[in-house]
């Protein structure tokens, strides 16, 4: 089967035409999404001018954190400062093997498997104790949170 010239042609033709539908109708989609988000969007102005809740830099989440005071402990019979005085109580509260492989887990980077050799344990349940243990601090720091 031969392709004359002209149909040659007229499938050119064709295919731009399907183009330029294809390209047509991308637009209006996405004319139609940023309509729609547009609409969704409160302006700033608006916000501006609300009385009960106008923005600056006042808010507590624009400002730097203070820096609380320094809280020393003693881990593994190193030295470790930290800023946080609610992980500190958290901390105080685990026993200190847990203490100590969390130290030793995350700031000096030991790996489970040598942890677990120093306290006669194996690499998945010492994996396990540091996860309790991060949940652990997690939930006290919450409990500690919502009583102040």
């Amino acid at each position: 089967m031969t392709c004359t010239e002209e149909y040659k042609e007229h499938i050119e033709y064709t295919f731009h035409a399907f183009c330029k539908v294809v390209i047509r109708n991308a637009m209006c989609t996405a004319v139609r999404t940023r309509n729609r988000k547009y609409k969704r969007e409160i302006s700033l102005e608006y916000l501006t001018e609300e009385k009960y809740h106008p923005l600056g830099t006042n808010d507590k989440c624009f400002q730097a954190p203070e820096p609380d005071e320094e809280y020393i402990l003693n881990l593994c019979g190193d030295t470790v400062v930290l800023n946080n005085g609610l992980l500190v109580q958290a901390l105080s509260r685990l026993p200190v093997e847990k203490q100590e492989m969390l130290y030793l887990s995350f700031y000096r980077r030991i790996s489970q498997e040598k942890i677990g050799k120093l306290y006669g344990h194996s690499c998945s349940a010492t994996g396990r104790r540091i996860r309790k243990s991060i949940q652990r601090l997690y939930e006290e720091m919450e409990k500690m949170a919502y009583e102040e």
